[in-house]
């Protein structure tokens, strides 16, 4: 079951990634609809009584309205398509404070109330939440404190700073702030829950598919229990009971048998046909096979008889192993100094294999009984086929020689 839960999961970089944000980003575009939804409500609040003002003057007036109203349309669309959110949304809250600079100065000879206020006020909030949707942390606290200070002072400047409008533009301008301040705390908490949810949910996955490892780890070691005790068991109690040459061969055949099931048993391959192969097939299965544990490998190949032939199931087996070797240098050694040779056996008709990196090496008598990269996947598998495999490791690197010599 953890298995076929592990395998509905996608495992690629951009898989892992995509669920690390996969709350958050929702959570970002709820926020920006619901701005979008607010900035249309005010935004045509203040429109109506932009249109409707004499306190600007009138060339002034279409002036700020561009300068006010154009970026507004253009963050509304943006927060509703979710599309270049912090560009409209930084643009407006730019602009906004621009406006409010040239207000003073579309006012002048205009005699403001102290209980009514201007058009652009509706507008205060918005550019606040546009620097939380465009700027960094630093620059949201700025505006949530400065904007508000700001349209304070400019409305305290059209009224040349007349007694009675303090007690309603201080009343305005901490309201403002206080309502900013709440709208910055909000995005501010639903972004860290969010951002905790993910993080969450990728341990999670990450639980579930250390337990689905695991799972198979302890899957193959009981299928490799099982095979050890129907074939190599059989094999051992055919040559305890063989008396004549015969049975003799036959134990040997059941065991290099079984040891060839039990090199295979972490993949399903079969034995295949027999027929010979050139060594220059056997180093393209090897370069194949480094391929499909992701590295580009390219094989020296140190021949006297380019034409040599061996045995099909022998250059299975070579090339299985090979790969195997070239996977552990890849996983424990980076690929460090990775490079491998084929080259001519001691006797005619041979071949030998040499995988060397410049990892730190290892050492062998530390190796887990269960781990059977090296064991069953490299010194069985080539001892199957009548080869031998020697693992030199130092602190310079490991040296793996596969060599296998046609019978006498």
């Amino acid at each position: 079951m953890l298995a076929e839960a592990h395998g509905t999961f996608g495992h690629t970089a951009d898989t892992a990634a995509g669920m690390a944000t996969f709350t958050r980003a929702r959570v970002v575009r709820f926020t920006t609809l619901a701005v979008g939804a607010g900035c249309i409500a005010l935004g045509v609040h203040a429109l109506l009584t932009a249109l409707g003002s004499t306190e600007e003057q009138g060339d002034w007036r279409i002036a700020l309205m561009i300068v006010v109203f154009v970026p507004l349309a253009a963050m509304i669309v943006a927060c509703l398509v979710g599309r270049g959110v912090h560009l409209a949304a930084g643009v407006f809250a730019v602009a906004y404070p621009i406006a409010l600079l040239a207000w003073p100065l579309a006012t002048a000879g205009s005699q403001p109330a102290p209980d009514d206020g201007p058009w652009i006020w509706l507008l205060l909030n918005i550019a606040t939440v546009a620097a939380v949707l465009a700027f960094p942390f630093p620059l949201q606290i700025a505006w949530t404190v400065l904007v508000p200070v700001q349209y304070g002072v400019v409305r305290l400047a059209q009224a040349e700073f007349a007694p009675e409008f303090w007690a309603p533009v201080i009343l305005d301008v901490v309201y403002a702030i206080i309502l900013a301040t709440v709208l910055l705390t909000l995005d501010r908490v639903y972004r860290a829950v969010a951002t905790r949810v993910d993080r969450a949910r990728v341990d999670a996955v990450a639980s579930y598919a250390a337990a689905a490892a695991a799972d198979a780890a302890e899957r193959e070691r009981i299928a490799v229990a099982a095979l050890m005790h129907d074939s190599v068991l059989a094999a051992l109690i055919a040559a305890e009971r063989a008396d004549s040459p015969r049975e003799h061969g036959l134990a040997v055949a059941m065991a290099r048998e079984a040891l060839t099931r039990l090199a295979n048993a972490e993949q399903d391959v079969g034995e295949g046909p027999d027929a010979p192969i050139g060594v220059g097939e056997l180093v393209e299965r090897l370069e194949r096979g480094a391929r499909e544990v992701g590295i580009e490998l390219q094989a020296d190949r140190i021949l006297v008889d380019e034409t040599l032939t061996i045995p099909g199931r022998v250059g299975r087996a070579l090339a299985l192993a090979a790969t195997q070797a070239v996977a552990n240098a890849v996983e424990h050694a980076a690929s460090a100094g990775l490079e491998v040779t084929v080259s001519d056996g001691d006797e005619p008709g041979g071949v030998v294999i040499v995988i060397r990196d410049h990892g730190t090496g290892f050492d062998l008598t530390t190796v887990p009984d269960d781990r059977l990269g090296i064991r069953a996947s490299i010194y069985a598998r080539v001892a199957a086929v009548g080869g031998r495999a020697h693992v030199a490791p130092t602190a310079r690197g490991t040296t793996i020689t596969l060599e296998w010599s046609p019978p006498a």
